[in-house]
């Protein structure tokens, strides 16, 4: 199918919004009324500029509050819309979006309005329009896609029918099935957005709320699905209003928005069609482009620290506590590799992906996961407008493929290793470490739990999207923590709460000092069998676990039957407890900050337990912003 965008989704002026359309690799785009007004190019003008970028002008929108109205204010809104067909024949736009009156003077009486558009659709007819009439879900008479149907159906004009919205139908809580019985031929255009799910005033959830599908709390494979069964042909086109993506740079806001119409439009054709990704149902069918399959990694290969000269020997002493063995070193960069047991950590200390992190502190600047297929990732991952990232590597090195995530993490695809042997990247590291060589040993770690990745504020919910489309993990709920410095919002992202695992955490006071102090932090969770443990072993090492304050302990002895002698031991240890109610349990530590933007945590799961441990976060981030404030 072709996709679509209004400019109103992207920031800039509106020749920006349409080169950034363009560049993704939109199809067309829906011309919002304002962004043209404000153009110093006349309509034959951008029509030109579009042309030459190879879009099309799917729409223009909005015209408002025309039907239902006296006849002094429907000569009024003739003249008006005259004036815009005439515009449309410039602009080379045949379509124009009508909205249902919203205004309070609106008449309740379906017979004038339906007249009334029938006078609008000869109108346009005229100067080869279309004329497409939306529901508002606020409208003041007409607020539902049933309602404008029935004024389209008896206005009876083929130059009028209607305009689909997700957001007004689903946020309204309408069933979308009734729209299987409206004739595709009457179904003009399609606007898709997605939102979370919100308890506030419709008009402000619509005009400061939406997001891409896949972002929010929709069902759009099923709305869509509808639309398809009966028969619409149109693009997919999406209609977002948003402050974020409105401050955000429009280029990687396109290519988040053809990223959701992707994903989109291959879970349609593998819901509707499996076989061949068409859509019947004794409609006209339309052809759905379909991704290649999800390479769905079995874990983390490595993960990679950057840290400055200063920064790298805490980590190094941090790790050979934790039981870590520096064993090779890169043949052709300054990365040591540290290995206990399943779990790898890459030590870059000269990273020039430094520039992603804050301030030039230590920071996880990439995953490696491992894929039996990373070639078909890759594909998948080109799909999905990931941008590939160029690497440095010396001729006999292995070629590992590596994409950018939205925050500038790079996503290392690593083949898995063949025929029980190791896996091939690791060839390109010494047999043995040049220096620091440690003995490793202790409590064994049974490799990485998960990887916490704070993310700038307008990155959050594309970041997940990404990670979930191109994985093949599920979104959890979010949950909010509060913090000293404000309220954050995590993410977790795993294959039905198995690993490889990703928390994605924002500050919802958005950047700056307060957003870093709020949970601007990363941290990289070990798993093991027995974290008391582990921790004593660490601690015999000269580790210092984060400190919990003895008031936790009180109150785990409030909510818990834990024995006190256990709790004693948690305590002296700083061992935090977490239990869900099906029964599994989560003990876990931390260690202090690092350049005060990276830690480590150790964590155990016993009885099948899924989370994360939230309950204890806002202890962490109270001791680790003490720390940081010291």
């Amino acid at each position: 199918m072709r996709h679509s965008i209004a400019t109103v989704c992207l920031s800039g002026t509106l020749e920006e919004k349409l080169r950034a359309a363009a560049e993704v690799g939109f199809d067309g785009v829906e011309v919002f009324e304002n962004d043209l007004i404000a153009s110093p190019l006349r309509p034959r003008e951008i029509r030109d500029l579009a042309g030459e970028l190879g879009l099309s002008i799917d729409l223009y929108q909005p015209f408002r509050d025309f039907e239902g109205v006296d006849g002094t204010t429907l000569a009024a809104n003739l003249r008006r819309a005259e004036a815009k067909f005439a515009l449309m024949a410039e602009l080379g736009a045949d379509t124009v979006l009508v909205c249902s009156n919203a205004t309070p003077a609106a008449v309740d009486d379906d017979g004038l309005a339906a007249a009334q558009l029938r006078l609008l659709a000869e109108a346009a007819e005229r100067y080869g329009v279309r004329v497409a009439y939306e529901a508002l879900a606020w409208g003041t008479r007409v607020s539902t896609y049933r309602h404008s149907w029935e004024l389209v159906r008896r206005a009876d004009h083929p130059a009028l029918g209607l305009c689909l919205d997700s957001f007004h139908i689903l946020s309204r809580g309408d069933d979308p099935a009734g729209i299987r019985d409206i004739p595709g031929e009457k179904l003009f255009f399609l606007q898709l957005a997605d939102a979370p799910r919100l308890r506030m005033d419709v008009l402000q959830w619509s005009r400061h709320h939406r997001c891409f599908p896949g972002q929010g709390g929709f069902d759009l494979a099923a709305f869509t699905g509808h639309v398809l069964a009966a028969g619409y042909a149109g693009p997919l086109s999406l209609e977002v209003f948003n402050d974020v993506f409105r401050a955000a740079d429009p280029g990687r806001t396109a290519a988040d928005a053809l990223r959701s119409l992707t994903v989109l439009e291959d879970a349609l054709a593998r819901r509707d069609a499996p076989r061949d990704g068409r859509v019947r149902e004794g409609r006209p069918s339309v052809a759905l482009a379909r991704l290649p399959e999800p390479e769905v990694p079995r874990g983390f290969g490595f993960v990679e620290v950057a840290a400055p000269a200063a920064t790298a020997g805490g980590i190094r002493s941090l790790l050979a506590a934790l039981g870590f063995a520096h064993t090779r070193d890169h043949r052709s960069k300054p990365v040591q590799l540290w290995e206990h047991g399943p779990a790898r950590i890459l030590l870059n200390a000269a990273d020039p992906r430094l520039g992603h992190t804050w301030d030039g502190a230590a920071s996880v600047t990439a995953l490696g996961v491992d894929l039996d297929a990373p070639e078909r990732a890759a594909a998948r991952a080109e799909r999905l407008c990931a941008p590939v990232l160029a690497r440095r590597h010396d001729p006999s090195e292995t070629r590992l493929q590596a994409v950018a995530a939205p925050d500038g993490t790079a996503l290392f695809l690593c083949p898995s290793r063949d025929g029980g042997g190791e896996e091939p990247w690791l060839a390109d590291f010494s047999a043995a470490a040049v220096e620091d060589v440690r003995p490793g040993g202790g409590p064994a770690l049974t490799g990485i739990d998960h990887v916490g990745l704070h993310q700038p504020f307008d990155h959050f919910d594309e970041a997940s999207l990404f990670y979930t489309a191109l994985l093949g993990l599920e979104a959890g709920e979010s949950t909010e923590l509060a913090s000293p410095g404000g309220l954050v919002r995590s993410r977790a992202l795993s294959r039905a709460g198995q690993g490889p695992r990703i928390a994605l955490n924002v500050s919802l006071v958005g950047d700056g000092p307060r957003a870093r102090a709020a949970g601007g932090v990363q941290h990289i969770a070990l798993a093991c069998d027995d974290v008391v443990a582990v921790a004593e072993a660490a601690v015999a090492a000269g580790l210092r676990t984060l400190p919990v304050p003895d008031n936790y302990y009180d109150d785990l002895a409030a909510r818990t039957d834990l024995p006190p002698h256990r709790r004693e031991h948690m305590r002296r240890l700083n061992i935090l407890h977490d239990r869900e109610p099906g029964g599994g349990g989560f003990l876990h530590f931390f260690t202090p900050l690092l350049d005060g933007h990276l830690f480590f945590e150790v964590v155990q799961r016993t009885g099948g337990y899924t989370g994360y441990g939230a309950r204890n976060t806002p202890v962490r981030m109270a001791v680790h912003r003490t720390e940081r404030a010291a």
